[in-house]
């Protein structure tokens, strides 16, 4: 956010934990995703440009894509980065999980109720805890190693290395509940029945049809070591829009960089950010549709 607000107004959509919304509040699903991501983009107006991380990449592109189907403005520009648009692509352990196990198996073995001490007792989730078992576990070795480089700095002194450390892992930790049933459709659409790319996924009585997008300049970033979007997931956007001009279609790749460097820390700063700024600098004015 630090390096978006150089240049740029920045609205930033977030999520409530799951654990602190009441259940009488009613459910959280996938197509209501959607139906926020196109709210946010209405109320801001016609010159927004929209960046998506890893998840929200795709109901990013379901949410642009339905608005331009149905005739609506669509954003000047959207910058998609590390997510999996077509999780076919150079499967990830990620993507092993979620195509080698059935949907009950979620459903029965990580949705929990959360307990009766918050304000959302009794609400299904998938609790943050146990995401954030889950992406240590993908990397044990990194985080022991990056732990024991902690503990040398502490012994030499080397504080600005320490306070890094502690910066990155406040944030990695950070692991909220998610809404059990936006978490289950999710592992369902995208990375069991790859809806998006096959064409199927059915918003309210819409078929998601990123090929109806025109107008809205495109740029996918990946990291060449992401280990949870793998080569190709992200850069699979350009052939679902396909009547979005060439000269409107952008790709970047991120050299040494894994997943959370596409968007973090010194490659982030000095590699990634730079392409998206001078990407939403050239195509931050309204194009004319195609004939």
């Amino acid at each position: 956010m630090r390096s978006l607000l150089q240049d740029h107004k920045v609205f930033i959509t977030d999520w409530t934990d799951a654990r602190n919304v009441p259940e009488e509040v009613g459910p959280f699903h996938l197509n209501d995703y959607v139906a926020y991501v196109q709210e946010f983009i209405r109320h801001i107006g016609p010159e927004v440009n929209t960046i998506s991380v890893c998840q929200p990449t795709v109901p990013v592109l379901a949410a642009i894509s339905v608005m331009a189907t149905h005739g609506e403005f669509t954003p000047r520009t959207m910058t998609m980065m590390g997510g999996p648009i077509d999780a076919r692509r150079t499967p990830t352990a990620v993507n092993d999980l979620a195509m080698n196990k059935s949907h009950s198996w979620f459903e029965n073995n990580v949705i929990y109720r959360v307990p009766p001490n918050f304000p959302g007792a009794g609400r299904r989730v998938y609790p943050g805890f146990m995401q954030h078992t889950g992406f240590v576990a993908m990397n044990p070795d990194r985080h022991v190693n990056s732990h024991y480089d902690y503990f040398l700095d502490l012994i030499r002194g080397d504080d600005d290395s320490a306070e890094a450390h502690r910066q990155f892992y406040d944030e990695y930790n950070a692991v909220l509940d998610m809404p059990a049933d936006y978490y289950l459709e999710t592992i369902k659409a995208v990375f069991q029945d790859f809806s998006l790319p096959s064409g199927t996924w059915d918003f309210n009585g819409t078929l998601v049809n990123p090929a109806d997008i025109k107008t809205t300049a495109l740029l996918t970033v990946e990291g060449e070591l992401d280990d949870i979007s793998g080569t190709g997931q992200t850069r699979a956007a350009h052939d679902l829009c396909a009547q979005i001009p060439e000269d409107r279609k952008f790709h970047y790749d991120v050299e040494g960089a894994g997943h959370y460097g596409i968007f973090s820390g010194r490659r982030w700063r000095e590699k990634v950010y730079p392409q998206i700024r001078d990407f939403i600098k050239q195509h931050n004015q309204p194009a004319q549709p195609q004939a």
